[in-house]
């Protein structure tokens, strides 16, 4: 064989070194969600926060015994359940199943427009304090630091007491909100402080686009997941709030049905006619618990190294 004769390696239609690229879509909420639909307790949480809402929303579905007035009648103190009334009766005569139905609506309203206020003022406060830092950043924190230190509870009492004679559930909403807000901002401050380091922030500034209109166009909207988890979480602790309140007589007041005004009137009848305090309690117990579960899962669902430890 002659020394200059070449081997030339046929054509192959191997492809080496192939990378497979994998077409399903990703991104923090798809991943969340993936992770959350395989969960039982995510969709049991999920159908008691909904019963919960429908039943705050149109509690005429569920009964159509009003729950004061009239229909309360004194021969009924604390009697047993009854055909149309399967929860039986309070002290003073009126349906529990009723005033649990009806107490619902309280709990939610003012849990959703404390929840709303406080996250608002959180947002804005953690967002302009890490996103312009300086004398701002020192400011705000130290605002937030004196909040953070006051015990909310106990300011909704006290502003409760002043505001007496103007009680509602708007007022309560404030009393909570305006006074739970500096955990969130204080969330909101780490998460801008990390996302306004990203590339994307940095190029709409290079590129003239005004520094408030990058916070709200760009850093906001990439800072929102943990928000939307405390604000979830928040919504169980404000239920809370409000039922304490009312249960130490500095809540709604007057006619309106609450679960921890209930639980504060059938306290003196716990040893003769126990389920009266029990089936209000019950609800209580079951509402916050949907919604501060939902708020955990959703917390480790989108987080990736929670997710990456399971």
């Amino acid at each position: 064989m002659s020394s200059n004769t070449r081997f030339v390696a046929p054509a192959s239609t191997v492809v080496v070194d192939a990378v497979h690229v994998d077409e399903k879509k990703s991104n923090l909420w798809l991943d969340a969600w993936r992770d959350l639909r395989r969960r039982p307790l995510f969709w049991i949480s999920v159908v008691v926060a909904a019963l919960v809402v429908v039943m705050a929303a149109w509690p005429s579905l569920f009964t159509q015994v009003p729950p004061a007035g009239g229909v309360c009648q004194l021969g009924n103190s604390n009697a047993g359940p009854a055909p149309g009334h399967p929860l039986g009766f309070t002290r003073q005569g009126c349906d529990i199943w009723s005033r649990v139905v009806w107490g619902t609506r309280t709990s939610i309203v003012v849990g959703l427009l404390a929840t709303l206020i406080g996250t608002s003022i959180g947002v804005v406060m953690g967002a302009l304090a890490a996103f312009y830092g300086g004398f701002l950043d020192s400011l705000l924190s130290r605002i937030g630091d004196i909040f953070f230190t006051i015990p909310y509870i106990v300011a909704a009492i006290v502003v409760m007491s002043v505001l007496s004679d103007h009680r509602n559930e708007l007022v309560l909403a404030l009393a909570i909100g305006g006074f739970s807000w500096a955990s969130t901002a204080r969330i909101v401050r780490a998460e801008v402080l990390r996302v306004k380091q990203s590339d994307y922030v940095m190029a709409s500034i290079a590129l003239g686009m005004s520094r408030f209109k990058t916070l709200l166009v760009h850093v906001l909207p990439n800072a929102m997941a943990p928000v939307i988890v405390v604000a979830t979480i928040s919504l169980g602790h404000a239920i809370v709030a409000e039922s304490t309140l009312s249960f130490l007589g500095v809540g709604l007041g007057g006619s309106t049905v609450s679960w921890g005004a209930d639980i504060s009137q059938a306290q003196t009848s716990l040893r003769t006619a126990p389920m009266a305090l029990f089936w209000p309690s019950l609800a209580l117990t079951l509402a916050v618990l949907a919604f501060i579960t939902l708020g955990e899962l959703l917390r480790d669902a989108v987080d990736p190294k929670a997710r990456a430890q399971r």
